[in-house]
C-alpha cells in the first residue's frame, strides 16, 4: 500500500507559516522575507528549478537528490482550502503539483484541471474521504499531505501519517501557524529515519513506529 507522508519546511521555533501570510501583500508583517528565508534552501536546487520551469542551472548534490526523490514518489496531494486559496492567486498557470490534488473544503466546486497534469478536486466529505480518493488515484505511489498545519494535524490525529519529512531552517518567526498543535492523546509515535545536513536547512525524516 502507498505511504502517506508530510513534506514541509519548518522554522526553528516550530512554525509552518509566518504570521500575516497573505498572498499579494508580502510586506505585511514582513511575512514575505520570513517565508523566503524559510524556503531559501530549495529555490536554487536544480531539480526544483527544472520542475517549476524557473530556468536552467542550480545546485546539485544530496539535497537536490532528496528533492527529486520526494517529488517523484508523489502520486497525489491533499491540502486545505486556505492553502488552495493562497496558491490559486500565486501559482503559475501550470500549477507545481503535476498530480491530482484533493482540497478539503465545505465549498462545492467542479474539478479544476490545469496544464501539466494537475487537477484540483474539491472534497466536502472530510479528510478520510479525501485520503481514500487520493490513494485510488495515486497509482501505487505515495500520498503527500501538503498542508496547511490544520490539515496535517487532522491526519496526525487520524493516525494516517506514515512519515514526516521536515526541512528545519535556522530562522525564527516568533508567531504564525504552528505545526504541532491541537493533537489528540496519545499522539502517533515516530522514529528518526534519516538526517541530511544542508547549508540552509537540516532535512529530517521520521518514520512511524
Amino acid at each position: 500500500m502507498s505511504k502517506v507522508f508530510v513534506n514541509i519546511g519548518l522554522s526553528l521555533d516550530g512554525y509552518m507559516a509566518p504570521e500575516g501570510m497573505t498572498m499579494g501583500k508580502p510586506e505585511y508583517k514582513n511575512w514575505g522575507a520570513k517565508w523566503g528565508a524559510l524556503m531559501s534552501w530549495i529555490i536554487n536546487q536544480q531539480y526544483f528549478r527544472e520542475n517549476l520551469k524557473l530556468g536552467s542551472g542550480g545546485e546539485t548534490g544530496p539535497v537536490n537528490d532528496l528533492v527529486r526523490s520526494t517529488t517523484e514518489r508523489i502520486g497525489a496531494n491533499i491540502m486545505g482550502k486556505r492553502m488552495f486559496d493562497q496558491g490559486e492567486v500565486a501559482w503559475p498557470e501550470e500549477a507545481p503539483f503535476h498530480t491530482p490534488v484533493y482540497v478539503l473544503t465545505h465549498e462545492k466546486r467542479e474539478a479544476w484541471a490545469r496544464p501539466g497534469g494537475t487537477t484540483f478536486y474539491f472534497v466536502n466529505e472530510g479528510p478520510e474521504r479525501a485520503l481514500e480518493l487520493a490513494r485510488e488515484s495515486a497509482g501505487g505511489r505515495d500520498v503527500r499531505i501538503a498542508g496547511g498545519a490544520d490539515v496535517i494535524q487532522q491526519y496526525l490525529n487520524l493516525g494516517a501519517v506514515d512519515e514526516l519529512e521536515i526541512a528545519l531552517a535556522p530562522v525564527l518567526f516568533g508567531g504564525g501557524r504552528r505545526l504541532f498543535e491541537n493533537l489528540s492523546e496519545p499522539g502517533p509515535q515516530f522514529r528518526i529515519d534519516s538526517v541530511l545536513d544542508g547549508p540552509a536547512a537540516t532535512h529530517l525524516r521520521y518514520a512511524r513506529r
